[in-house]
């Protein structure tokens, strides 16, 4: 597919992860090599968020977000938000997450889960950062603390799955819906519906990398370049030109990210 022409931004990806091991520098060129000006490398816990920084101060393309995460919650150090705090206090950090529930896996309970979410988004509301939100089959739950704790508060669902009811929900609050590789795969017609829907001012994309590889790489390893695939498919859902979608992606990002700074120039 053609992308010389665009610039991309890959909002979320675990780049720091042993699958990565083998070829991280090569992945990170070959982004950029297909017009990925920026990547947003998350956190998921305390070593995973360290990991995030020391990515970002290695790479100018790379920037971090840091927090605790639904199925890593055992052994939290009783200083573990403090950790956070002082983490989001980098200046290559632009958030904090990725944060949430998680009922899928159900490794803590709801209401260990809750607590942790709701303290983080404490502290990004206290210092004026923007959150990355994890729902797994909670999305009732979500929205709940959502609609209580993070109402005015910029965030992302991130790797959004559900149909409009809980797409007009998260909107309602004021989050952003990142789409991320389900969004290629050809029977999920409610996420296609929310695709066309969902305002041009209130969508991203994402690889989840290594995870949700999109079509047509389903079953080998995401990495970032293949948001192009994701932009694609969210241009020919919307009936509008690829050019078009990138830029407006990019300008979604850069007002719910302000640190990430000015688009580069394409490729």
């Amino acid at each position: 597919m053609e992308k010389d022409a665009l610039t991309l931004i890959d909002t979320h990806a675990h780049l720091h992860m042993g699958q990565f091991n083998p070829d991280r520098a090569a992945v990170i060129a070959r982004a950029v090599a297909a017009g990925v000006g920026r990547i947003i490398e998350i956190g998921y816990d305390l070593p995973s968020s360290h990991a995030a920084i020391a990515l970002a101060e290695a790479h100018p393309q790379v920037f971090a977000v840091v927090g605790v995460q639904a199925n890593h919650l055992a052994d939290l150090p009783d200083d573990w938000l403090e950790q956070v705090r002082a983490l989001a206090a980098h200046p290559r950090v632009v958030a904090i997450g990725e944060i949430g529930l998680d009922f899928y896996w159900k490794k803590a309970p709801l209401e260990a889960q809750e607590r942790v979410f709701r303290a983080q988004l404490a502290l990004a509301r206290e210092l004026g950062m923007p959150v990355v939100i994890h729902s797994r089959e909670a999305h009732a739950d979500t929205l709940r603390i959502l609609d209580a704790a993070a109402r005015g508060q910029p965030g992302v669902m991130h790797s959004f799955i559900g149909d409009w009811v809980f797409a007009q929900g998260c909107l309602d609050v004021g989050f952003l819906l990142s789409f991320s590789g389900p969004l290629t795969f050809s029977k999920l017609n409610e996420l296609h519906e929310v695709a066309q829907r969902v305002p041009g001012d209130m969508f991203l994309a994402e690889t989840d990398s290594p995870y949700l590889t999109p079509h047509p790489h389903r079953g080998r390893r995401n990495e970032p370049a293949y948001v192009a695939y994701l932009v694609q498919r969210i241009a020919e859902l919307r009936g509008e030109p690829i050019e078009q979608v990138a830029a407006q992606i990019w300008a979604n990002a850069a007002r719910l990210f302000p640190k990430l700074g000015a688009m580069p120039d394409a490729q």
